[in-house]
């Protein structure tokens, strides 16, 4: 069957063009042919110079993304397989693949679809229609592949309930792919035991992104007093604990989060120097500091305060206002990890921001080191939607 042919505007898939994933609706001047939503179409410019083939969905203001730069590459189960194959041979090499993300979508060239796997699950994040068609395909070939490594997935569980599906026309959906398991999955991670909520947690049920930046903080909290704000389910809290810190304290604003954070610190007995509170992390701060409490380390890593380039304004405020009062809870030569984990905050306004609160703060600050999200979330230059981790360590010091 003869695919349609989605042609450009002049100067239109600017971004695509340059290595990109996605072509927008307004970038488009027609499209030729019969389709479907969801179907594979060829990519011509203007002038009718093929540029590749990808999935289309009208109802998406992303209306094509990229799957091939040829334009008449075949999209087929061997082709998936390629791709998936590609992914895993790509995490071996790179991380460790106890638990780690296994597809991330796009900066894995099959733009959509997120995979985690935590021990012997897989989770799947379907958030685009072209690529939906093919999930249980890309199951299949994962689980296929990772046998013949000796890895054996027990369970499959889908965690294809995000908002963004809306727009693609699609429905949310939750459930298990195949047989059904236990849910609450035991991980292992920088000597951390956890136990994940595959399918009530956030997002897939752990944030595997984190890994080596909660491993940096490692060394600098033996014997110290730590702060951990917005600890979800006690992640930085709990490396420090194990650690060696003296005291940690993790706050959450989610009563569930909380509760698993003192299940985990049980898991890893450390429940007598890591304790949680339910409390939203904006009004406890300012009240620590009217207590006149201090901390050694105060980590900050708040959920995405801006989700579209619309509401930029109010996050800068957001994160200005909690490293403003943040580095006010740190001792004298005291350290401060903080982190975004929006895309739109863009890294340079991000440091702007922290400079900012820094001055607010009347602290001067000692950059340890930069990290961004970990090799099994590669980010895809030129394809900047795969950007989005930015996470600081500094020395912060009273001004002199």
């Amino acid at each position: 069957m003869e695919r349609a042919v989605v042609t450009l505007k002049k100067g239109g898939g600017r971004a695509m063009k340059a290595g990109g994933m996605w072509i927008y609706d307004n970038e488009i001047e027609f499209v030729s042919g019969d389709f479907e939503n969801g179907d594979v179409v060829e990519v011509c410019d203007f002038d009718g110079y093929g540029m590749g083939c990808g999935f289309i969905n009208t109802r998406s203001k992303i209306t094509v993304r990229m799957l091939s730069r040829k334009k008449d590459a075949v999209i087929d189960e061997a082709f998936i397989r390629r791709r998936v194959r590609d992914a895993w041979n790509y995490r071996r090499d790179t991380v460790d693949t106890s638990s780690c993300r296994v597809i991330f979508g796009e900066a894995d060239f099959l733009p959509g679809i997120v995979v985690d796997k935590f021990s012997d699950v897989l989770v799947v994040e379907s958030l685009a229609l072209g690529i939906d068609r093919w999930k249980l395909t890309i199951v299949k070939a994962l689980k296929e592949i990772l046998a013949e490594d000796g890895i054996l997935i027990r369970g499959v569980y889908e965690r294809s309930d995000a908002k963004v599906r809306l727009q693609e026309g699609m429905e949310r959906s939750k459930g298990f792919i195949g047989e059904t398991f236990d849910t609450k999955v035991e991980i292992v991670e920088n000597g951390v035991r956890y136990l994940v909520d595959v399918e009530d947690g956030q997002k897939t049920g752990f944030f595997l992104d984190q890994k080596n930046n909660r491993a940096a903080v490692h060394r600098l909290c033996k014997g110290k007093k730590v702060l951990d704000c917005f600890t979800h389910t006690g992640s930085f809290a709990l490396n420090a604990g194990i650690a060696g810190a003296s005291s940690v304290l993790g706050v959450d604003a989610s009563q569930l989060a909380v509760d698993q954070a003192a299940e985990n610190a049980a898991l890893n007995g450390l429940q007598d120097r890591v304790r949680f509170q339910c409390a939203d992390v904006f009004e406890l701060l300012p009240r620590l500091e009217a207590q006149g409490e201090k901390y050694d380390v105060v980590i900050l890593d708040p959920p995405a305060f801006t989700k579209s380039r619309n509401s930029v304004k109010n996050a800068v405020k957001g994160y200005r206002e909690i490293n403003l009062r943040g580095l006010k809870l740190v001792r004298d030569g005291g350290y401060l990890a903080t982190c975004s984990c929006s895309h739109f905050m863009e890294p340079e306004l991000f440091a702007k921001t922290i400079r900012e609160a820094a001055a607010g703060a009347h602290k001067r600050l000692r950059q340890v080191e930069f990290r961004t999200q970990g090799p099994d979330h590669p980010i895809l230059w030129a394809a900047d939607q795969s950007y989005y981790l930015k996470f600081y360590i500094f020395q912060a010091v009273e001004e002199r």
